[in-house]
């Protein structure tokens, strides 16, 4: 029988602050490029609702509350990231 172990997984390893960067930049692209994808979902079955190729409303409003949600949230974090930054640099260092 193979265990695993579990404090091994927990232990924190060393990444360069450039790496960290890099790691953060993606994560922060990777985001924003869903949020523009729920947005563009939600503009093109609106679009198709209003000429008549769709007839599914629920869809366009489970869409467009998605895209809502979404933009709503990444305007959330932005908003505590801005904070953050804000906090440390009132630290007296």
């Amino acid at each position: 029988m193979q265990t695993t172990n579990f404090i091994d997984k927990m232990t924190p390893t060393k990444v360069s602050p450039g790496k960290a960067q890099q790691e953060f930049a993606q994560s922060l692209k990777g985001a924003i490029e869903k949020l523009n994808e729920a947005q563009v979902v939600s503009d093109k079955k609106t679009q198709a609702l209003a000429k008549g190729e769709i007839t599914d409303l629920d869809d366009v409003m489970i869409a467009a509350q998605k895209a809502s949600i979404t933009l709503q949230t990444a305007v959330e974090v932005q908003r505590k990231a801005i904070d953050a930054y804000n906090e440390i640099m009132r630290m007296q260092v």
